[in-house]
């Protein structure tokens, strides 16, 4: 079968794993790709004709989920270990590690101006943190069961969340509440996403389903029933125009949301595709799985349609480049079941002159103290779009200390921030001031529900005692008489 050039294909697969790749994310500028692993390894990928590979020793159990930041100057990593880690992803593996969660964590997640990041657990909750102090903000309870994923909207505002509960839920970021749920009687979300508008989400559902919201209207609008195994991990197109879903089939799909149909069958991977992931441009995706690869594919099927509609609704009278949700969804829910004419492609029996990338692995211990360096050949250099940008001033190398730029501080910031004075910096570690501001901010916490409690003891006691008065009021009545 010959392939159109609208039509993907795979450009090369990465082999450096030892066990499933559970997740993978591209940097930024689209030149590296981040991958985690059951091996308990985060690798960092070179695309370069020679590529090479710089893999990350540090998490003791298997790493769930991996991203980079918005500027690509940090990668975080959540894991099995119950920790989440943040690193430079330089040769010297400099990482920070946070402990807060009581179970393995699933997935991590940036706020799209970098400030933030989302943790979901399999202790119940949602975790948010502070990336520029590196310090733990606020926890998220509503789930009952093992959180598996939660995403940020594109503006910040709002959270969205699964769990094996069988229920997604949206949370507000300002007030901390969870302003809507919905609930799926038939199985749970693996995972979620948000819609680069932010008004609608999909979920990855383990009844092999893939359902997509409106959060405006709270109504069921999409729902595609095209895999024969549970949907792992989905990705949408930054159009917001197409969805790539990787499945315990073996196979990726691509979904064309504007006539609400399957467009692509991709096989490639030899058993359950548990990562997938467009690039920032949408030009290329990846994908990882249970046989250890990562595989780079060509996107091709945007180029001509996606600029074509943009000429389409040009005309149309809102402010949003792309059409709007309700234009193009229907307005009642509706199934998708798998059609004849989607096109299959098999790189493995199709794609000739395949590159195939066996590349040389670094291994970089990860340093946690600014005395240990991280473990490299003298003669390697560090990958290509290292930044000298640190959201936090903490996590900069000692030996670029004097030449970094950080981000500039929020005005609540700049009046406690712990590196106010060199004297500070000197006498106090940071971990010991993150670590003493977190114990206060419990004993606060804990102070407050100490009088709570005790007001409601008062308030107990009173009414016994009111009872009390009631009763010997009546007995005496009834003695009377």
């Amino acid at each position: 079968m010959a392939f159109a050039p609208e039509d993907p294909i795979l450009e090369r697969y990465f082999k450096g794993h030892k066990a499933a790749v559970t997740s993978v994310d591209f940097s930024p500028n689209a030149k590296r790709l981040a991958s985690a692993s059951w091996d308990t390894f985060l690798m960092l990928w070179d695309f370069k004709p020679q590529p090479k590979a710089f893999r990350y020793v540090g998490h003791k159990d298997a790493v769930t989920s991996v991203q980079f930041s918005p500027l690509g100057n940090l990668v975080a990593s959540a894991s099995r270990d119950r920790t989440v880690r943040l690193w430079i992803p330089d040769r010297k593996g400099k990482s920070s590690e946070f402990k807060a969660h009581t179970a393995p964590v699933r997935s991590v997640d940036f706020s799209c101006d970098g400030q933030f990041l989302a943790t979901a657990s399999e202790d119940k909750s949602i975790k948010v943190w502070n990336m520029y102090r590196q310090r733990f903000l606020y926890s998220l309870y509503r789930h009952t069961h093992w959180v598996c994923c939660a995403k940020f909207s594109a503006d910040g505002r709002l959270i969205v969340s699964c769990s094996e509960d069988k229920t997604v839920k949206i949370w507000d970021t300002t007030n901390k509440l969870c302003i809507n749920s919905f609930t799926d009687s038939e199985g749970f979300a693996n995972f979620v996403s948000f819609n680069p508008s932010g008004t609608c989400i999909a979920s990855a559902g383990s009844d092999h389903t893939v359902k997509l919201w409106d959060i405006r209207v709270n109504k069921l609008l999409q729902n595609y029933q095209v895999h024969s195994g549970g949907v792992n991990c989905l990705s949408f197109h930054p159009s917001g125009n197409y969805l790539i879903t990787a499945s315990s089939d073996g196979t990726l799909k691509i979904l064309d949301l504007v006539e609400g149909r399957l467009i692509y069958t991709l096989q490639g991977h030899t058993g359950p595709v548990f990562a997938v992931s467009f690039s920032k441009g949408g030009q290329q995706f990846t994908s990882g799985g249970a046989d250890a690869q990562i595989l780079l594919w060509k996107t091709n099927f945007d180029e001509m349609n996606y600029k074509d509609l943009l000429k389409k609704n040009i005309k149309r009278l809102h402010f949003d480049a792309p059409p709007h949700l309700l234009d193009i969804y229907p307005r009642t829910s509706h199934h998708h079941e798998r059609k004849p004419d989607s096109i299959e492609i098999n790189p493995k029996l199709e794609v000739v002159n395949l590159q195939t990338s066996d590349p040389l692995v670094v291994d970089i211990l990860s340093s946690e103290s600014p005395n240990t360096a991280g473990i490299l050949a003298a003669n390697e250099t560090p990958p290509d779009d290292s930044s000298p940008h640190f959201l936090n001033p903490a996590l900069a190398p000692s030996s670029t200390a004097s030449s970094t730029v950080s981000l500039e501080k929020k005005p609540e910031d700049k009046g406690d921030s712990p590196f106010t004075t060199a004297e500070v910096q000197k006498n106090v570690p940071l971990a010991v001031t993150d670590a003493l501001e977190h114990i206060m901010e419990q004993l606060n916490v804990l102070t407050q529900t100490v009088s709570i409690l005790e007001q409601r003891l008062t308030l107990t006691e009173d009414k016994l005692k009111d009872c009390l008065e009631n009763q010997q009021k009546i007995f005496n009545r009834e003695q009377r008489s």
